[in-house]
Order: structure tokens, then C-alpha cells, then sequence
């Protein structure tokens, strides 16, 4: 089966290695959660396979597709049409609708997609949001799940989420790890999910916590660990 992404020996940082080189591949409907304390560059991965940053060293390859030597225009169209993103927070434009977020996704990629507003209502309605509604008047899991539409709205291979549950309550956090792991397993969707969350990342196909490459006070530095996440 081919991978939906693969990252190899990579290495990230400013200046120098935030952590030791990791490696790891997701085939359709896996999932992996990148965890470690805070600082270690779990964010900075998600920067560099979406493209937004160049890693010290390694390679990311997206659909067969390796990122560091694409033109700009070739890379933006290729996180637009394969890649789906969640944030913590949402991130949605507060002075529109739920709907209107999530279509405007689906605008940017294809401008002249008339069926884009009523896609994005319909996949709103699924997720159990009033397709109306403004952002600003969302709750915390609204919101979330409304972001997690709007990834979806292009149908995408891979969703890159940075810690989708992070402010949320334990129920919320539930039910939007429950939706990310059902679309990964019923649309064959590669997920990738940043998270401190021990619960969050148990649900995972598998787990991947960064070593710092700078031993910390009482710590020894070593290489990225790849193991089984236990699922439930």
C-alpha cells in the first residue's frame, strides 16, 4: 500500500537540534501521536511537514511527493488538495458562520465551485453544528468540530491536528478525538496529532515521543522512540 507520508532522519531546530533525528511513515488510516514535554519541537514537526519551515536535516515526502525541492506554488497546491489542518483552538474567522468558515476552504482551492457553500453546510449539519451560526458564539467544542470540517472539506489524505484537544473539557476532548480517529478509520485519512494528552495519544495506531537532542538537567538525550499506541 503507498504512504501517505514519510519522514526520514529529521531534524529540527533554529540554530541547533531541538530533538534527535525521528522517522516514522503513515500508510491510509493510520494515525500517530508525536508527544514530549514542552519545547521539545512537537509543533515544529507539524511547521515542517506542512512546509512552513526547512528542517536541519531528513526529508518529508507527502503523497510520493518530497517537499523541500517543490516551488512555492507546486507546495501550497499540494497542502491545499492532500493536506487538512486543526488547531488548537480552531482558528475560525470569528465574524463569520460555521458554514462560511468552512467553505471558504474549499474556495481557496477550487474559486469557482459553486457547490462549495452547500458542501460545506451539509458537512457542518454532520458534525452537529447549526450551519449558521456565527464562530464568535461557539462553544470550545463547536468550534472543533467545525475545524475539523473544515479539513475535511477537500477530501483530504492526511490531517495534520497540534493539539486539537488542548483546551478543552474531558468530554469535548472526547468527542473530538472520537470524530478524528472515526474519519482516519472510515475514510482511509492518514492522521498526525501533537498532543501532551496520555489519553489523546493512547488512541493512536501509533506513538512517537521527541527526545531533546540538549540533555536537560537530570536527563540523557537519545534517539526518537516508535512504538505501538495501545487502542480502545
Amino acid at each position: 500500500m503507498e504512504e501517505v507520508l514519510r519522514v526520514s532522519e529529521l531534524v529540527c531546530g533554529y540554530k541547533k537540534p531541538l530533538f534527535d533525528p525521528i522517522s516514522f511513515s503513515l500508510e491510509p488510516g493510520e494515525s500517530i501521536a508525536i508527544t514530549g514535554k514542552s519545547g521539545t519541537g512537537k509543533t515544529t514537526v507539524l511547521n515542517t511537514v506542512l512546509g512552513f519551515m526547512s528542517p536541519i536535516s531528513g526529508s518529508v515526502v507527502i503523497d510520493g511527493r518530497e517537499i523541500g525541492g517543490l516551488p512555492y506554488q507546486q507546495l501550497a497546491r499540494l497542502r491545499s488538495s492532500v493536506v487538512g489542518t486543526v488547531f488548537q483552538h480552531g482558528e475560525l474567522l470569528s465574524e463569520y458562520s460555521a458554514t462560511d468558515n468552512v467553505a471558504l476552504a474549499r474556495l481557496l482551492m477550487k474559486k469557482r465551485d459553486s457547490a462549495a457553500y452547500e458542501t460545506a453546510r451539509k458537512l457542518v449539519d454532520s458534525f452537529q453544528v447549526e450551519p449558521t451560526r456565527m464562530a464568535r458564539d461557539l462553544s470550545g467544542g463547536e468550534r472543533q468540530r467545525v475545524a475539523l470540517a473544515r479539513a475535511l472539506i477537500n477530501q483530504p489524505k492526511l490531517i495534520l491536528a497540534d493539539e486539537p484537544t488542548g483546551s478543552l473539557d474531558p468530554e469535548s476532548r472526547d468527542d473530538i478525538v472520537g470524530r478524528l480517529i472515526d474519519v482516519s478509520r472510515t475514510h482511509g485519512t492518514s492522521l498526525v496529532i501533537v498532543t501532551h494528552d496520555p489519553v489523546v495519544a493512547a488512541i493512536a495506531d501509533k506513538q512517537l515521543r521527541l527526545v531533546p537532542a540538549v540533555p536537560q538537567a537530570g536527563e540523557i538525550a537519545g534517539v526518537g522512540r516508535l512504538a505501538s499506541g495501545a487502542l480502545k
